[in-house]
């Protein structure tokens, strides 16, 4: 039980540090900072994590450890729509239970050719792999696509959070990146679907 507890405090840290590691890159980001966002001392959080360098490692690793999950989901679906509301399905979930390493996994995805937080990991691109995009090679309409699904995505559950509303938006979440990347809905009529290029 002891052991849960403190795997729950330390995921919960390693969300925290994530989501400033995104937002502010690593090296901006302090050590007081993240045991501020945590409500720990600094001693506190070194407890936990020796030194800032180990809690960028554990992010990383956790980073990975998520990434690698989304892939698993949808690695075995050929590329089309059932793959993309797949992936969409299972990066809502993640982000929705993790959004700091989720901000940080997305920010590569969403800042392409931007320093993502300096804060880089083979994972990151994981979120544009599960949809099968190379931003090298992947057709501009696509990339354009997953990128804005990505970063609604990435806004929507951040403000689900915020708003104390993840199990009551994750549907429209899901509906609203599913829309961005071009597919009709089950059920949606053409109104719903059907957009005026600019």
């Amino acid at each position: 039980m002891a052991r849960a507890f403190r795997q729950q405090i330390d995921e919960g840290i390693l969300d925290q540090a994530a989501a400033l590691f995104a937002r502010r890159g690593f090296a901006k980001t302090s050590v007081q900072e993240v045991a501020d966002a945590v409500g720990l001392s600094k001693a506190g959080l070194l407890h936990h994590f020796p030194s800032k360098d180990a809690l960028r490692e554990a992010v990383l690793a956790h980073a990975d450890t998520l990434g690698q999950r989304i892939l698993d989901h949808v690695q075995d679906l050929p590329l089309g729509p059932a793959r993309d509301r797949r992936a969409v399905e299972v990066l809502v979930d993640v982000a929705l239970a993790h959004p700091g390493i989720v901000a940080l996994m997305l920010a590569p995805a969403t800042q392409l050719g931007a320093d993502a937080g300096d804060v880089g990991s083979p994972r990151s691109a994981s979120a544009l792999q599960a949809f099968g995009v190379d931003p090298d090679t992947t057709d501009p309409q696509r990339l354009v696509r997953v990128v804005g699904a990505l970063a609604a995505l990435a806004v929507l559950t951040l403000a689900a959070h915020q708003a104390d509303q993840t199990t009551a938006w994750r549907q429209h979440i899901v509906a609203t990146c599913f829309d961005a990347l071009g597919h009709r809905r089950p059920g949606a009529s053409s109104s719903d679907s059907d957009q005026v290029e600019a």
